[in-house]
């Protein structure tokens, strides 16, 4: 049988540990000003501050013994190649798959070139203006498609530009694009080895966005996270971003028992973040098995939510201050991007924002004593509900900028972290076979609607409360048409 690392020394050492961790709290950690310093790092003007960990330095040489078991791990990472510069050599099933993505991402700035400069024109001979990317599922192309032809009143006889003017695909298999009514030509390559909570940098992320920001923003963008991928598979332990956050969720979940994470970044340009990182690190690490096929007897995975900055402090951050403990991720930008001076302001307004991102690490690490409240005076009945504990974990993260290559940075620091977490708990962070017997479920239902729409079968074959609740969403719908013409959404 297959060893988990919950069977290793190293992690035994750390299980160990933890009662020495339990005796510490921040507020004397914080103290030690060389242990703060030796838990700051920065590359390529990115400052990260882990001190307000519960860790010790000797946390860290336990977490890099645990580390150094799968540190040969040989995994494919490969949606790594879709960054990658033209002269890389990254292999998949014995071939070189750069030239390919090379290809793709040519066509794609050809292409996006000619839609922004107005070269490329609608079905009636007009620029195109507006971009809509639709994915999951067909049926929602097809409603497109639709949508398309009633909007050039075409829609009883398509005329062929009506779809080869304003839609084209993400897709290898062009037969089903050429039959959907998609010019072969426009169908940008999408391969089976990238899974799809990595192809942000693929054609799926690439294209959409070199239509709205060109192709040049995106290349910066691409740069970004390259420069992070070399960085990940160079560094040292000690002085590598993603591996020292995947370490430090490794803790916090598995050690320290803290199962979630708050993702805060202060800019509201980053308001999607959460919710992405959320898709990536969940669907990649939300498993109980090993990758052997053994049960895990630890936890793994964690949750993951969180808001911008601010939007937080007014919605879930007074749980993270006196309710449970959540280790969080501040991550804050030193310029602005749209900078507002007011004159006879104590400060401008993105130094208002960042006085929030600079103090809520300290209110979680410090907290505030019964003892300091009596000294301000505070009356005794509300001592205890005035009472911040302290002693929950957080770390920073100072971008100089957020701009495309910084913002494609930050996408491959968490997507690194994330593997870094699924190599240690020894599981497979590249498949998702949770998301399947939903979907499996998902078609039998589908099956019932339509015999019960058109047939007038009664609900059958399913569990009593699924039948009740299938039966009453039947009854209550029931002026659906059981065969409908074509009904579009009004704008």
């Amino acid at each position: 049988m297959a060893t988990l690392i919950s069977d290793t020394a190293p992690w035994k050492h750390l299980k160990a540990h933890v009662g020495e961790i339990d005796k510490t709290h921040l507020r004397d950690l914080m103290t030690d000003t060389d242990r703060c310093n030796s838990m700051m790092l920065e590359f390529d003007g990115i400052f990260l501050d882990y001190s307000r960990q519960r860790a010790t330095v000797g946390t860290f040489s336990k977490l890099f013994a645990l580390a150094e078991i799968n540190s040969t791990e040989n995994r494919s990472v490969l949606h790594v190649a879709l960054r990658a510069s033209k002269d890389a050599t990254i292999n998949s099933d014995g071939k070189n798959v750069v030239p390919d993505v090379w290809q793709v991402l040519d066509k794609i700035k050809e292409f996006s070139d000619k839609v922004r400069n107005g070269s490329w024109v609608g079905a009636t001979g007009k620029a195109l203006t507006n971009v809509i990317a639709i994915a999951e599922t067909m049926l929602n192309a097809r409603t497109l498609r639709e949508w398309i032809s009633s909007a050039l009143g075409l829609v009883h006889q398509p005329m062929p530009q009506a779809v080869s003017k304003h839609m084209v695909a993400v897709s290898t298999n062009l037969k089903l694009v050429e039959k959907f009514g998609i010019d072969p030509n426009n169908a940008f390559a999408f391969w089976d080895w990238v899974g799809g909570r990595y192809s942000v940098c693929s054609a799926v992320g690439v294209l959409p966005l070199s239509l709205q920001y060109g192709f040049s923003v995106i290349e910066k963008f691409l740069e970004g996270a390259r420069s992070i991928d070399q960085h990940f598979h160079s560094a040292p332990f000690e002085n590598n971003i993603p591996v020292l956050l995947g370490l430090l969720s490794v803790w916090n979940v598995s050690f320290l028992g803290y199962p979630a994470r708050a993702i805060l970044p202060y800019t509201q340009a980053l308001e999607k973040l959460a919710p992405h990182i959320q898709q990536v690190s969940m669907e990649s690490n939300g498993k109980g098995v090993s990758i052997d096929g053994v049960r895990l007897p630890f936890e793994a995975g964690e949750i993951d939510f969180g808001e911008p900055g601010t939007n937080g402090q007014h919605s879930f951050y007074q749980l993270i201050h006196q309710g449970r403990v959540i280790p969080c991720d501040f991550i804050g930008i030193v310029k602005s991007q749209q900078p507002v001076y007011l004159k006879d302001e104590v400060v401008n307004n993105h130094d208002e924002l960042m006085s929030n991102f600079f103090a809520q690490p300290d209110a979680l690490a410090y907290g505030k004593t019964p003892e300091q409240l009596q000294s301000e005076n505070v009356a005794s009945h509300l001592v205890p509900h005035k009472t911040f504990t302290g002693n929950r974990p957080s770390l920073s993260l100072l971008l100089p900028s957020l701009d495309a290559y910084r913002i494609g940075q930050l996408l491959a620091i968490y997507e690194h972290r994330i593997a870094v977490e699924g190599f240690i708990w020894g599981i497979n962070s590249f498949d998702q076979w949770g998301v399947e017997l939903g979907k499996s479920l998902a078609s039998q239902v589908r099956k019932q609607l339509h015999a019960s729409r058109n047939k007038g079968e009664s609900v059958e074959g399913f569990n009593f409360s699924t039948t009740k609740l299938l039966t009453r969403y039947l009854e209550a719908s029931a002026d659906v048409p059981s065969e409908p013409t074509t009904l579009l959404p009004k704008i």
